[in-house]
């Protein structure tokens, strides 16, 4: 018998030990979208639902031999990259996807908090800028990483239409500003821009607590369906319609913010 042809996934990022985002998450979500996931790990964390206490970064040479690996024996149809956390990680993982025959890549750039707080120093902010940006096919930046990227506030819909443009002339060949840390009417909408089509992207904000995981699960959405052989708007779309799904059936676990419920069609509710 053939075997039925399964699209596959990689996804390049840190480890949770809570399970509700990182590597966790991603092949949680490429699973949801019946693709194999395959996984470099960047960094090692210990957190839980409260907070994170303890980050051990991966050694550039193990991200590089994790991602060779698994490039030199399967077909990799798409690629999710998330936190790299410094820079020599940064330019381990350009140097491999600048060279390796793999698909589309989708980078949430994880510089920012969804609250604000910077999470990687400027050399590996400014190696992400040089080195990730050019190689997106699609750049899932937040609110404050976009400012970070476009070097302006954004407060408005317009501010996050003019941020798209400039983060685009960085290098990406498509933008995806996020809007889940605006406020009011503009929460939970997102600005796409890939140089010809500006689009605004709006769904229904869910009101849950628990939220954990938002970010990487929407960028490894992503992934799975250009793997699937969508087009790369569609793609946002399917991904942002997905995530909003899996808000609505979230998972009340532990004592601080839970994660959503990535596996939400077999919630018994």
């Amino acid at each position: 018998m053939t075997p039925f042809p399964v699209p596959i996934a990689l996804t390049i990022a840190g480890s949770d030990s809570g399970g509700g985002a990182g590597i966790q998450a991603d092949l949680r979500t490429f699973s949801f979208h019946r693709v194999h996931g395959t996984s470099a790990l960047t960094a090692i964390t210990a957190q839980n639902t409260r907070g994170v206490t303890r980050v051990d970064l991966m050694p550039p040479e193990s991200v590089t031999a994790q991602v060779s690996a698994v490039a030199s024996d399967m077909r990799v149809d798409a690629v999710k990259v998330g936190m790299l956390a410094q820079r020599g990680i940064i330019d381990a993982v350009a140097d491999q996807l600048g060279s390796l025959p793999v698909g589309p890549v989708v980078v949430d750039p994880v510089m920012v908090s969804r609250a604000g707080s910077q999470l990687i120093d400027d050399a590996a902010v400014a190696a992400l800028r040089s080195r990730m940006l050019p190689l997106a096919a699609i750049l899932t930046p937040n609110r404050h990483e976009a400012r970070l990227l476009a070097g302006m506030d954004i407060e408005t819909l317009e501010d996050m239409r003019e941020a798209a443009r400039r983060i685009h002339a960085l290098g990406p060949r498509a933008v995806l500003v996020k809007g889940g840390g605006m406020q009011g009417a503009l929460r939970g909408t997102d600005v796409w821009f890939d140089g010809a089509q500006l689009e605004t992207l709006a769904v229904e904000p869910v009101e849950t607590p628990n939220t954990h995981g938002t970010g990487c699960t929407l960028s490894a959405a992503i992934a799975a369906r250009l793997a699937l052989g969508s087009a790369p708007l569609e793609a946002v779309r399917l991904a942002k319609e997905y995530v909003t799904a899996a808000l609505r059936y979230p998972l009340a676990v532990g004592h601080g913010n839970g994660p959503i419920g990535h596996f939400f069609p077999l919630n018994p509710r």
